[in-house]
């Protein structure tokens, strides 16, 4: 006699293949990743680090335009063993090209010979402004700024030292 085949032994089999036919078909058609960009020298070449320029007399420029290098004057005096010297300012600011007769500066030694506090210096630039610094043990820190020129193309307030030598 025949015997009929085993039905819950092929329903078994079709349906594993089934499954299987059918993780095949969705990973087959799921998204895809997108492929990650690799990356490009496209010209670009690290630069060495720039230095920046230090700080030029302008002659033809403004006030604002010559503040960075008398800062940076002031900034060198400040920082030296003259930096109580009103002469030493003066000199260095001649040196870096800034105009003597355009110049003023206050006492640094007191009436009864102490060092001054505070010792403001400038630099009358044209018609309107000043180059102003003060520096001293008041201070902390040097200060510099361009401020209007005062009366009769003064830069600073009260009596000031001959610049004479």
């Amino acid at each position: 006699m025949l015997r009929r085949p085993d039905s819950s032994a092929s329903r078994a089999a079709i349906a594993t293949g089934a499954a299987a036919s059918l993780i095949l078909l969705l990973t087959s058609c799921g998204p895809t990743a997108s492929p990650t960009p690799a990356p490009t020298d496209a010209g670009v070449s690290p630069r060495p680090t720039e230095t920046p320029a230090a700080p030029a007399f302008v002659a033809d420029g403004t006030a604002e335009d010559n503040l960075p290098l008398f800062a940076a004057v002031t900034e060198q005096v400040w920082g030296s063993g003259q930096n109580v010297s009103g002469r030493a300012y003066i000199d260095a600011l001649i040196a870096a090209g800034f105009d003597r007769a355009a110049m003023q500066v206050t006492q640094d030694v007191t009436t009864v010979g102490n060092p001054a506090e505070s010792i403001q210096f400038s630099v009358r630039w044209g018609d309107a402004d000043c180059l102003v610094g003060q520096v001293g043990p008041s201070t902390g820190a040097p200060v510099t700024a361009v401020l209007p020129q005062l009366a009769e193309g003064r830069c600073l307030i009260g009596a000031t030292r001959a610049i004479d030598w």
